[in-house]
């Protein structure tokens, strides 16, 4: 994922067609040490295409794929905000009771 982000940054900033060494120099500047097998099985499967078609492209396919779950997640949402509720409860009469230990009140 660093090489793309490297290469995606290295395209917005303007070069059409970074260059392993482009990529290389812009890890390095933030102390991130590069493999450069890694760089090149990149640079070839992007040689030749547009970023933006592939981004446009990626985007459709994920569009496509089925998140579902949503609303499974809800549900015990719901329950966990009911437990925190009362272990907030707890934990406030806890406080309460250890003033009470201290062996003076503010008033007294």
């Amino acid at each position: 994922m660093k090489y793309l982000a490297a290469y995606l940054l290295l395209t917005i900033g303007g070069n059409a067609a970074p260059a392993a060494s482009d990529i290389t120099s812009l890890l390095a500047t933030v102390g991130i040490e590069a493999e450069a097998e890694r760089i090149e099985t990149l640079i070839a499967q992007l040689a030749g295409k547009d970023i933006n078609e592939l981004i446009a492209e990626g985007t459709g396919k994920l569009a496509s794929v089925p998140s579902g779950g949503a609303a499974a997640a809800a549900a015990p949402a719901a329950g966990a905000a009911a437990a925190e509720t009362k272990a907030e409860e707890k934990k406030e009469e806890a406080k309460e009771e250890s003033d009470d230990d201290m062996g003076f009140g503010l008033f007294d």
